[in-house]
């Protein structure tokens, strides 16, 4: 049986920020979990704007079973078995601190030109079935812990960190800001 995907993609809409022109595509490749995918989407593309990411921008939120996300935690960062989020950042160093003056190219603050192509900020894996879990441990709502993975995901290619004490309380202090003005700005759209 094929696989069932389920994609969307959000572009600037009017009165959106004009100097972000950001495009976060989505994309549901798994069939353990029933997943609203603009929903997601939109989730991402409030996280850019609320951390001010500049200029034309691409960013990928892909929802995937847990065979691949364990591939994919096991190739690129030697992890054993399934997680619940990866972040495989593209051009982070372009997006938050621009390019130094030895590499070229557009400086940070430039404008962009015609032609110019966008960054590519980088692709969130989520993993449903592994959030399905971690939600019922501890005992809160799908799309709570869904929400959660979406928000570190798009931090960490926005170069946040939990490595040490202070980065991790900086990071769930922002994940829980961010979740926040989500969900009142869901509020006033229902």
């Amino acid at each position: 049986m094929p696989m069932r995907a389920t994609r969307g993609t959000l572009r600037p809409s009017e009165g959106d920020n004009e100097s972000m022109n950001i495009e976060v595509f989505g994309a549901d490749e798994q069939r353990d979990v029933e997943i609203d995918v603009l929903q997601w989407v939109r989730l991402a593309r409030l996280v850019l704007a609320e951390e001010r990411v500049p200029g034309e921008a691409e960013l990928s939120v892909i929802f995937v079973d847990e065979q691949s996300i364990s591939d994919l935690n096991e190739r690129f960062l030697g992890g054993e078995g399934p997680t619940d989020v990866l972040a495989f950042p593209m051009d982070d160093d372009i997006v938050l601190g621009g390019r130094q003056p030895d590499q070229g190219g557009r400086g940070p603050g430039a404008p962009t030109e015609p032609g110019d192509p966008p960054y590519l900020i980088g692709d969130v894996v989520i993993c449903p079935a592994v959030a399905r879990r971690q939600a019922a441990e501890h005992q809160a709502p799908l799309d709570d812990e869904l929400a959660l993975l979406v928000v570190h995901g798009v931090l960490h290619l926005l170069d946040y960190d939990h490595a040490e004490e202070e980065e991790t309380a900086a990071m769930k202090r922002r994940e829980q800001e961010l979740l926040e003005r989500f969900r009142e700005k869901e509020a006033g759209q229902g």
